[in-house]
């Protein structure tokens, strides 16, 4: 398939929105580990802290086969994505463990047709306007600006210039104080990786996890405050 900026958008009957519990706490916790067992605790915190939606990393060895136990312990508190899709078989692998949403950190075609012919919310990763625009218009749900830390929430603005529909949410190098900037740009979300977990997967103070937890959810309630308060002026 050759998408160029002037090729259409997939028809938006066939392109999954992102869900509910995003769009109410558009945050997104990204977590790496040494193996996938460490990620129990921490997601417990996470979602007692009010983070909604967690991404496991396929760099942590035995993701694919301990998702269906988190799913049946935290399924219905939090929404658990697979992340770090770089190929179909990958995908597929992912669907068939229970993730509820795929996250790439490039655009490969081949992989958002396969989530979008199975109703799988996925974020695709890319960083040029041509790549971006790519992956949006063969049906992600919305695009992942990545590395974001590589050119700021500045550079959204300027994509909704040509692409005014396009949908994103950046991802790599995010800090806590740059969120409400990106959610202004109008991210649907925003990834946080290192600022937001710390040490905590590598046997790192729990308690200080849940501390940066909730001072991100409430710095994401705020800023999205802040942007309905600027709406009604």
């Amino acid at each position: 398939m050759n998408l160029s900026p002037t090729t259409p958008a997939a028809p938006a009957a066939e392109r999954r929105t992102p869900s509910d519990q995003l769009r109410q706490n558009p945050l997104i916790a990204v977590l790496r580990a040494a193996r996938a067992t460490d990620y129990d605790r921490v997601v417990e915190v996470l979602a007692d802290a009010g983070v909604r939606s967690i991404e496991l990393t396929l760099s942590t060895p035995g993701t694919f086969e301990h998702l269906p136990a988190l799913q049946k312990s935290l399924g219905e508190r939090v929404e658990i994505g697979i992340g770090t899709i770089v190929c179909a078989d990958q995908a597929r692998r992912a669907i068939d463990a229970g993730a509820d949403y795929l996250v790439t950190p490039v655009v490969d075609l081949e992989v958002i047709n396969l989530a979008v012919r199975s109703g799988t919310p996925i974020y695709a990763g890319g960083l040029t306007p041509t790549e971006l625009y790519s992956a949006w218009a063969a049906g992600a749900t919305a695009v992942k600006i990545f590395p974001a830390q590589t050119v700021g929430s500045a550079y959204a603005a300027h994509l909704r210039g040509p692409f005014p529909d396009l949908q994103f949410l950046p991802s790599g190098g995010v800090g806590l104080a740059d969120v409400p900037a990106w959610l202004r740009a109008g991210a649907v979300a925003v990834s946080l990786g290192g600022p937001l977990l710390g040490d905590a997967l590598d046997g790192g103070s729990l308690v200080s996890l849940a501390d940066r937890a909730r001072r991100a959810v409430e710095i994401v309630r705020e800023a999205r405050d802040d942007g309905r308060a600027g709406g009604r002026a």
